[in-house]
């Protein structure tokens, strides 16, 4: 374990784990993994360390570094690096604290000195102290430890008052054997598992709402992710390329940076029209679609497909046509929105910042040559008797040998 001594120029940040802390024998991997995408994402701050210790993480930020002098500015850096940690997978809770020795005196001075910041900042007028002793040898039992602490912030800030019901601040005292931490806040993050411990997947990215969100919810699992997208240029526009591209640079600041591949899907669908019944044009396309993210899959160590897919919200995600998209291949699918409400995902959409993004009004390759009657019970003898006129593999080959790849990074 690092130093760990106190230092009034420095911020602490207690961070829990969420599931990570079930994981049992495999604890330790994944809070390494936990620990190593933290400093990944702090990497961009100076003066900042981080390690683990007794089933936490610890972040360590000097105050004041190169560039910053104020007070406010100092702050605005503190509230940038729980930001930070707040986008990592596996977070269940951020509290800035404050350390202090881990006996009785010492602690109660550290409460009174936290409460008094507490009254100038907020104007608080009342709280209670909860105590947790995770050092079972101390010698004081939490509830006695709560009750002498609250009388020494009682007699040291004399306009406060203990609410034990609705307190302005409830203040959290930690007790472990080294040190022990005082802190109100609980910040919560994400929660989830580590990206990198569960796998990789090829998402197929459009610049709607829905795969978005479904990208994010896969890598919140803990899956790496690897992304394909579908234009028809030029009925698509560069534009429309680029908003997906900057989508996709929202989906990167929580599963760090990835490859798009970008598929001019055009020839295809020309072909689709000219040879096949209208009303199946949308599940031909789609099930090309799923074909060609299979063999880039295939190339790049991913495991399964990842869609945006909502069961009934249009007419290739009814239920028969999930079963005929599906047929096309042999890899899983997973749909993580399959069954949520468009107002659910919206809201999803919000909280992750890549909403106001997604409703932008540029075209995407589903709306080419859309059908006036999609058939939503599709049979699988009939869609393949279509694409027996089709020559699949030549149309397929040919669109991933005229891919784009676009390295995709945080914004």
């Amino acid at each position: 374990m690092e130093n760990q001594n106190t230092s009034n120029n420095e911020f602490i940040f207690i961070v829990r784990c969420g599931e990570v802390a079930l994981k049992g024998m495999n604890k330790p991997y994944f809070e390494r993994m936990l620990l190593e995408r933290i400093r990944k994402l702090l990497k961009k701050f100076d003066g900042v360390r981080s390690y683990r210790h007794e089933g936490l993480i610890y972040v360590r930020a000097e105050k004041f570094v190169d560039g910053i002098t104020t007070e406010e500015e100092s702050r605005e850096r503190k509230n940038a690096i729980i930001k930070e940690i707040g986008k990592v997978f596996g977070v269940a809770s951020i509290s800035p604290a404050y350390e202090c020795e881990s006996t009785m005196e010492s602690i109660g001075e550290t409460a009174v000195k936290y409460m008094f910041e507490a009254i100038e900042e907020r104007g608080v007028k009342t709280f209670k102290v909860e105590a947790k002793r995770a050092d079972k040898n101390f010698p004081v039992k939490s509830p006695d430890i709560a009750r002498q602490i609250g009388a020494a912030v009682l007699k040291g800030c004399k306009v406060l008052k203990v609410d034990v019901h609705n307190p302005d601040v409830r203040l959290f005292v930690d007790v472990r054997h080294d040190k022990s931490y005082v802190y109100q806040d609980k910040i919560p993050g994400f929660g989830g598992l580590p990206l990198g411990t569960n796998g990789k997947g090829m998402t197929l990215l459009s610049g709607g709402i829905d795969s978005p969100v479904a990208t994010w919810m896969m890598a919140k699992r803990g899956m790496l992710i690897e992304a394909v997208h579908f234009h028809s240029y030029p009925y698509t526009s560069p534009r429309a390329q680029e908003k997906v591209e900057e989508l996709a640079g929202i989906v990167s600041t929580y599963c760090g940076r990835f490859k798009m591949h970008v598929i001019n899907l055009l020839p295809i669908q020309e072909q689709i029209v000219t040879n096949c019944p209208e009303e199946e044009t949308t599940i031909l396309v789609r099930r090309f679609m799923m074909r060609i993210a299979q063999e880039l899959a295939k190339a790049t160590d991913c495991g399964m497909l990842i869609t945006g897919e909502n069961l009934g919200q249009v007419a290739s995600q009814t239920a028969e046509a999930l079963v005929v998209t599906d047929a096309s291949v042999q890899m899983p699918v997973m749909r993580p929105l399959i069954g949520m409400d468009k107002v659910d995902i919206m809201e999803l959409a919000q909280e992750i910042g890549t909403y106001e993004k997604s409703i932008e009004p540029y075209e995407d390759c589903c709306t080419v040559f859309l059908p006036k009657h999609p058939t939503t019970k599709p049979k699988l003898d009939r869609i393949l008797a279509s694409e027996s006129k089709l020559d699949c593999e030549k149309l397929i080959a040919d669109a991933i040998a005229n891919e784009e790849i676009v390295n995709i990074y945080p914004v």
